[in-house]
């Protein structure tokens, strides 16, 4: 029996996300093989299994809202619209990359569509995202906009618990109504250490309540789930009524880095989040229950097969850097 599309949605919307989830899950699986190959320098903090997340999120901002990202940015990027071709580059450690080779996995940006950057330091995003949700609030002021643009700013679990980053932005939003939204991606482990041993609260977002703001926890591998949570408060925040703090439940199929192992995970309750609740298989279970044909999310699975080899091979054709380009793009630099 077909059920209805839920309120506050729509077939094109759903299709959007299932065709961001699907890129970020494609990506980051071809990312992985090719690490594999030694084709990629240094290591990585893959998002598989978070993808829900980014989709949802993402899916509610504009090319004149911002983001915020981490070290496990790669999602993020990519539901906001970055060139899969200039990421893989990036990742290749080539000219055409992001950061013309120079910055790989943890430092893609691009100010054209509001990627404000991902960052290899723990919540050093959220600070960042505060500032761009100031700027957002002054320009409405100063233009005489009755809606602002808004700031999504991703973290994990373990940044949560970083003072100077998480406390005093939260807090700095919260007393100017900042359009901010604060995005909690717990997938219960900083590294190696369990949200548990780090916290005594079952949901993180009862954090919010020590800033008067509200925070909201959902299920973060249901992108429908994420999408209505982010859309309720981005719209808050865009009419001036400040930032929210959604926790999102969430689980990476990966180790923290390239190189963990993550043996400290139990293995009964990996095999639950990767076998039982994959956000990618259950959201493709919900479409074909709208009524969404199988054809239709086939051909979306077909058309980003392509886009990623493209990437690939982009990527192994953009030429290295060399030691001509050394000083480029610097703002001071020697002799």
């Amino acid at each position: 029996m077909t059920r209805s599309i839920p309120e506050g949605t729509d077939e094109e919307v759903l299709l959007h996300m299932y065709t961001t989830a699907v890129k970020i899950r494609k990506f980051e699986t071809k990312v992985y093989e090719v690490f594999n190959l030694n084709l990629i320098p240094g290591t990585m903090h893959l998002y598989r299994g978070e993808e829900a997340v980014a989709t949802g999120v993402c899916a509610n901002l504009t090319d004149d809202d911002y983001i915020t990202s981490t070290h496990r940015g790669h999602g993020h990027c990519i539901a906001k619209g970055a060139d899969l071709k200039k990421m893989m580059a990036e990742l290749f450690g080539r000219r055409d990359g992001y950061s013309k080779g120079r910055g790989g996995s943890m430092h893609i940006a691009d100010f054209s569509i509001g990627i404000l950057g991902a960052n290899g330091v723990v919540g050093a995003g959220i600070p960042i995202s505060t500032g761009a949700g100031l700027s957002c609030k002054l320009e409405a002021r100063f233009r005489g906009k009755d809606r602002m643009n808004a700031c999504a700013s991703f973290f994990g679990d373990g940044a949560s618990n970083q003072g100077a980053n998480f406390h005093g932005s939260l807090n700095l939003a919260a007393i100017w109504d900042l359009p901010i939204l604060f995005v909690l991606e717990n997938n219960f482990y900083a590294m190696g250490t369990a949200i548990k041993r780090m916290s005594r609260l079952e949901n993180q977002a009862e954090k919010a309540k020590a800033y008067g703001m509200p925070g909201i926890t959902v299920d973060g591998n249901d992108v429908i789930a994420v999408y209505l949570a982010a859309k309720e408060a981005i719209n808050r925040a865009k009419n001036g009524k400040g930032p929210t703090l959604l926790e999102c439940k969430t689980y990476r199929h990966y180790g923290h880095s390239k190189f963990d192992p993550a043996t400290y995970r139990p293995e009964e309750e990996k095999h639950d989040w990767v076998e039982n609740r994959d956000p990618i298989e259950r959201f493709t279970e919900q479409l074909l229950d709208f009524g969404i044909g199988a054809n239709q999310i086939e051909d979306i699975n077909l058309e980003v097969d392509t886009m990623i080899e493209e990437a690939v091979e982009f990527a192994k054709t953009s030429p290295e850097p060399t030691v001509e380009h050394l000083f480029e793009d610097l703002y001071a630099g020697g002799n």
